[in-house]
């Protein structure tokens, strides 16, 4: 049998003392966990751009999505594996205009990009793997809340994200009222629906079926990380983010190029059987994901995702939403399957200061945020108008 993931290079995932690049750390001490526990010691990863003023108020932070980091713009290179996120969004004259504002992003608690997580080292020099704590959303906000401390900022002029980043930014919202003096949201939701909470179990299960997920201490095992595991949740991931309609006219029912889908061998069980065109670009998809990821991290986060709703022990949603005092900015996607249109609307509709939700024509579902580059500047326009109003 073929294995399900290409091979791909050993992965070493960033820890404080690496190269890093651009990136800089900041060690936070010990955090208290939402649902119980303790980690001793916390170090994050982050990176700016811009310059923060003398009056300290010229402050964004950007919040990345789920196999985001802190490398928001800028290339490759020796530190990034990959190019920035956000692609024409952050920089001198752009969008988020570095010439005016200063840039902060992190990378979340529990990330594999330079912030403590699974893969990181414990205080017994051994990697975390299964010791690891449940983290929430609520505790990565609060590690980004000591970030801000850390840089000696008393209240961002905005926090902007979408999908998990919108989760983070509402929680800023909602949790720390007195920091943040306007929101943009994009492609996210007040609380996990029963629809993601399943699409995000499954791809959990996927990797935790792995044998080589070992209980989550495969960091040290010779037999490698569980990249079968984590390329199933990937390919579930992805069905999720596009649309029926994008598949149907990029791929149909039609083989890969080079290969016969409809031969005598199940594609994924003999090997040289042939693929179709979209179980090629699934693979695609996987194989990419398994270069610069750690599974450990894809559970955390992935399980902080399906514990997020902004109204657990403060009266539920709307309860919740309804202490919101500051303008934000409301957006989602029109093909949006993962967190449909609906979401956002109860979001526009129940935050008091929400201004008319910005409906995001796109073929291209939850990646929309991250590809329709004219319609998100249209949104951070909006959203950096009403941080100018709170300045």
């Amino acid at each position: 049998m073929t294995a399900l993931v290409p091979p791909v290079r050993p992965r070493v995932y960033w820890r404080p003392g690496d190269d890093p690049g651009d990136r800089r750390f900041a060690t936070i001490g010990s955090l208290d966990l939402e649902l119980g526990g303790s980690l001793p010691e916390v170090t994050v990863a982050y990176e700016t751009w811009g310059t923060l003023n003398a009056a300290r108020d010229n402050a964004i932070l950007v919040q990345h999505a789920l196999t985001g980091d802190s490398h928001v713009s800028g290339p490759a290179d020796a530190a990034h594996l990959t190019a920035g996120w956000w692609p024409g969004i952050v920089g001198p004259g752009c969008p988020i205009d570095t010439d005016e504002w200063f840039v902060v992003a992190s990378n979340v608690l529990g990330g594999c990009q330079g912030t403590t997580g699974p893969s990181s080292l414990a205080p017994d020099g051994s990697p975390w793997g299964s010791r690891w704590p449940r983290v929430t959303v609520r505790d990565q906000v609060a590690v980004e809340v000591a970030v801000a401390d850390h840089l000696g900022i008393e209240s961002f002029a905005s926090v902007i994200g979408g999908s998990m980043g919108g989760l983070r930014a509402l929680e800023w919202l909602v949790g720390y009222p007195h920091r943040v003096r306007s929101a943009g949201v994009l492609a996210c939701c007040a609380a996990a629906s029963a629809d993601q909470i399943g699409t995000q179990t499954v791809q959990i299960q996927a990797i935790t079926a792995d044998p080589k997920w070992a209980a989550g201490d495969y960091y040290d095992s010779a037999q490698g990380p569980p990249l079968d595991g984590m390329g199933i949740a990937r390919r579930i991931a992805h069905l999720t983010y596009r649309t029926e309609n994008e598949f149907a006219v990029r791929f149909d029912n039609l083989s890969q190029d080079g290969e016969d889908a409809f031969g005598s061998t199940v594609p994924g069980v003999a090997q040289g059987a042939g693929r179709f065109a979209v179980t090629s670009y699934l693979d695609h998809q996987a194989a990419r994901l398994a270069d610069r990821f750690d599974a450990g991290t894809y559970v955390a986060l992935t399980d902080a995702m399906s514990t997020h709703d902004v109204g657990r022990g403060r009266g539920g949603v709307a309860e919740a939403l309804s202490t919101i005092g500051v303008p934000v900015v409301v957006a989602g996607i029109t093909s949006d399957r993962l967190y449909p249109i609906y979401l956002q609307r109860q979001l526009a509709d129940l935050i008091p200061t929400a201004r008319d939700l910005i409906a995001v024509h796109s073929d291209y579902g939850h990646d929309g945020f991250l590809i329709e580059s004219e319609a998100v500047a249209g949104v951070v326009a909006q959203t950096l108008s009403a941080a100018r109003s709170e300045r």
